[in-house]
Parts: structure tokens; sequence; C-alpha cells
């Protein structure tokens, strides 16, 4: 019986998928941001947002991804504009709140906060330079042209998804321990400086890989 996948792809799949996994990028830094600003749960929640937007992208590549950026490149294009000038005004919001002396977000109703954490995480994923690379360019080697594509993509799908779990609540409850040590109004008013500093950051890895 024929497997679904080839084996010797695969395993290389996943060697390549570990190492960009715990490679910082938009989206670990936006987990640590996440950790630090939020908490535990609220990082959790934001990764739980990022790999919700890892589905849409393997749903996209099911269904022809490279063929739509192909043609249509500008609408990917203002995509990812509009995702990274989103991730910018939230690290200014958070500047402000700095500024102010406010907690920030970590002060809204706990409903309000944990979908605030997904969307922020999806938007952040969905408009991530290095997913579209990775769909369009690093992805199609690894797949075998001679085996059906809906047989493969659960496979790497699944491989992605869950080394990215594991890569982005690392580092997201990373930021959270940092976090969880700060309890005085000063560190707190610092730690909303660092985490602006850190979603401008993502967002100039954005806009600057586009």
């Amino acid at each position: 019986m024929a497997l679904p996948i080839d084996p010797a792809r695969y395993g290389a799949f996943l060697a390549a998928m570990a190492l960009m996994a715990v490679t910082p990028g938009p989206a670990n830094l936006f987990a640590i941001a996440t950790g630090i600003q939020r908490g535990r749960m609220q990082a959790l929640i934001g990764v739980a947002g990022m790999n919700a937007a890892t589905l849409v992208w393997f749903a996209g590549a099911a269904l022809g991804l490279s063929a739509l950026m192909a043609a249509f490149p500008r609408a990917f294009h203002l995509l990812a504009i509009a995702g990274g000038l989103y991730v910018a005004w939230l690290g200014i919001a958070s500047i402000r709140s700095g500024i102010r002396g406010e907690g920030g977000p970590a002060d809204r109703p706990a409903v309000h906060r944990a979908r605030s954490a997904f969307l922020d995480g999806f938007s952040v994923q969905i408009a991530n330079p290095k997913a579209l690379l990775f769909f369009t360019a690093v992805l199609p080697p690894f797949l075998d042209p001679v085996r059906p594509m809906t047989a493969q993509l659960p496979l790497y799908a699944a491989a992605t998804i869950g080394m990215d779990l594991v890569s982005m609540s690392a580092y997201g409850l990373g930021g959270a321990a940092l976090a969880g040590h700060m309890t005085r109004p000063g560190f707190r008013r610092g730690f909303a400086f660092v985490v602006g500093f850190l979603l401008i950051s993502v967002s100039a890895l954005i806009l600057t890989r586009l």
C-alpha cells in the first residue's frame, strides 16, 4: 500500500520546520509581547489566533494559493501592509499607556481581552511575510507532485502547527514569567514601553520583508 507522503521529504521538512519554528520572527516576538503585557493565558490565546491563521494559509495552499498570489499580487501586498500597520498601532498604544501610567490592555474585561488576544494573533500571522514565504517558497519543494495534495497537506499542517504551538507558547510563557515578577506600577509602566518596542519591532519586520 502506497504511503500518503514521501518519508524522505517529510523527514527533511520536519528538520527545516523545527529550525524555522524556534527562530525569532514576527510571530514569536508577538508571543513574547503578549505574555509580558497580558499574562500567561492571554499569550496562549494569542498563540491560538496565530495558528488559526496558519490553518487559513494551509487551506489556501490546498485551494491553489500560489496561483492566487500570482493573479492578485497587489492584494496580498496590501494585506501584509495593513497587518504591519495594525501591529505598529498596537505598539504605539502600549507606549502611550506607559506614558499615561496606565495598565494598558491588562485592565480590560477578561472576555474582551481574550477576544482581542486571539484576533491580534490572527492578524499578525495572516499578514506575516514569513508565512507568505513559507507557503510559496519553502513548502512546495517538500511536496510530492505524484501523491494527492489532499493527503499530504494535513500531515504538513500537523507538523507545522505542532512545532509552532510549542515554540510560540514557550516564547509567550517566557514573557509572562518576566511580567509575573513585576507588580509595582513603575515596573508596569516600564513593561508597557518594552511591549510597545517589541510590537513596533514586529511591525518593522513585517513591513521591511515585503
